[in-house]
């Protein structure tokens, strides 16, 4: 609903170690309706592999990561590899816009249940973030919210992932990153979870940097 690519991102710092960021930019919900936001990811993607040798990019070694929204695009991303609909039109199409890893910060992955757990938000009404992103309400649009979630699209072909989250979060339910870490772990993906004690709709710090530290170089070496 809002937010802008050129803001802080907790990826910057990870350039003093040798990484290339790219920050993208996607539509907001009062700019377009899903799916324009996962097509502008996806499309943002094969623009960085026509691009890559021109940035000094590995094509094979792509990370995706976000943050709350971001996180949740980011998810969706990964698990939504070589599904059509979710593609887009924009840039060249003959790049693939996988990735080979995902960091998932706190972003909502079932839109479907995300409005079972306590929350400061009233998920399922139409005016809640995933409802505007969507079109309506959640509940009376079960196809689209569906179609909006990336637990819909867990297959063992997923990427690895990391998930972190606050389990005092009151905006986005922990529970929402529960679901998706057992989706993954059922269908037998590389997936690590870390609940951050005592964190509520965001953390930083160490405790945080050093889980994506390890997690990368794991997964990129």
């Amino acid at each position: 609903m809002a937010g802008s690519k050129d803001g802080p991102s907790p990826a910057l710092r990870f350039t003093a170690n040798g990484y290339a960021v790219a920050q993208v930019g996607y539509s907001l919900s009062q700019e377009a309706k899903f799916p324009a936001q996962i097509h502008d990811c996806k499309a943002a993607v094969r623009w960085l592999r026509v691009n890559a040798a021109k940035y000094n990019l590995d094509p094979d070694k792509f990370v995706a990561w976000g943050v709350s929204a971001g996180g949740h695009l980011a998810a969706l991303l990964c698990t939504s590899g070589g599904v059509a609909e979710l593609e887009g039109n924009d840039n060249d199409l003959k790049e693939s816009s996988r990735v080979q890893a995902v960091v998932d910060w706190f972003g909502p992955t079932d839109f479907l249940h995300i409005g079972d757990a306590e929350s400061d938000l009233q998920h399922n009404a139409s005016d809640s973030p995933e409802s505007r992103l969507i079109g309506g309400a959640l509940l009376e649009n079960k196809d689209k919210a569906a179609t909006a979630s990336p637990i819909t699209y867990v297959s063992k072909d997923a990427p690895p992932f990391l998930i972190m989250h606050g389990d005092r979060d009151r905006t986005v339910p922990f529970t929402q990153s529960e679901l998706l870490y057992a989706a993954l772990k059922k269908d037998g993906v590389d997936v690590t979870f870390v609940p951050m004690k005592g964190a509520g709709h965001g953390f930083s710090g160490p405790e945080a940097v050093t889980p994506v530290q390890h997690f990368l170089t794991r997964c990129l070496k």
